[in-house]
């Protein structure tokens, strides 16, 4: 990470508008710089494809502006729109609290939001924003407006995490699944009785896309603290002693397996998956993300 980044990577700074703004700027613009990768965020880009005109075809398939400049008649085979509506959900349970080196996963998240979005007003695709916990339900219905974005950031800035994921059913009701549209998902998967990933299956249709950030601390994947401890759950309050010199190769193990298995359930039901820790880059979780939009796009 650049070391102009994270010295702006403050909460007095990613709790402000203006500091959150900046902040997802810098790392657009980083991005955008120092890669040749397509910015697009959606499912394709505008293209056409023509082929001379043959006795038999749809006359309305004619290209009248391809004939005035050349004379000759040819077909429209297709045209893929590049304006998608872009939602994001962030999980903004109790367990996003967690953090390393001054960095939560919630911050984490919202600066990925605010970058993401950054980028969807920048190709005018409308955007909004849900984020979710059982004490709270914030929402910045998807729009395109001139102070939408600053909206949107006003949202972003003040949202904190509290409870735990919200078990509610309705929750899907709260998505138009009749338009085109990508669903990107911050989380780090932690709830109880899968209710969280039956609520990731249940935003997936045929019409729609759906991509999840699975949020994560190094020390988190690895047990990496020496001595013996009392851990306790963010969300429940229940606690577990543990020696992490004996706890340490099985804990990885666990974890190891419970992530292949979430990559696997989600590759299963046509989700994209993304592991991300929290020390990597935001510029290299954005060129690996759109890099993979745009082998879709393909």
């Amino acid at each position: 990470m650049k070391t102009e980044l994270k010295d702006l990577l403050r909460p007095e700074i990613l709790h402000t508008v203006d500091g959150l703004e900046l902040v997802a700027r810098i790392v657009v613009e980083g991005f955008m710089s120092g890669s040749n990768q397509s910015q697009t965020i959606g499912s394709g880009q505008e293209f056409s494809q023509y082929r001379s005109y043959e006795p038999g075809d749809d006359l309305r398939q004619l290209d009248w502006k391809m004939y005035a400049r050349s004379e000759r008649f040819y077909i429209k085979q297709a045209e893929i729109e590049t304006n998608i509506t872009v939602k994001f959900i962030i999980d903004a349970s109790e367990s996003m609290s967690y953090g390393e080196k001054s960095l939560t996963k919630l911050d984490y998240a919202k600066v990925m939001t605010a970058a993401l979005a950054y980028l969807a007003r920048k190709q005018s695709d409308t955007f909004g924003l849900y984020a979710v916990n059982d004490t709270a339900l914030r929402v910045v219905h998807p729009r395109f407006e001139q102070q939408h974005y600053m909206r949107f950031l006003y949202e972003l800035v003040s949202l904190n995490a509290e409870g735990s994921w919200s078990k509610s059913a309705s929750l899907e009701t709260l998505f138009d699944r009749h338009g085109k549209e990508m669903i990107i998902f911050f989380s780090d998967l932690y709830d109880e009785k899968n209710d969280l990933f039956e609520f990731i299956s249940s935003l997936k249709t045929t019409r729609n896309e759906v991509i999840v950030f699975h949020l994560m601390g190094n020390e988190e994947m690895t047990l990496g603290f020496n001595g013996s401890f009392t851990f306790e759950d963010m969300e429940s309050g229940a606690h577990l002693k543990a020696d992490t010199a004996l706890q340490q190769a099985p804990y990885v193990e666990r974890v190891q397996k419970w992530i292949q298995r979430s990559r696997l359930w989600m590759l299963e039901k046509q989700i994209s998956y993304h592991l991300v820790m929290l020390n990597d880059s935001f510029e290299k979780v954005l060129r690996d993300f759109l890099k993979v939009r745009k082998s879709i796009a393909r």
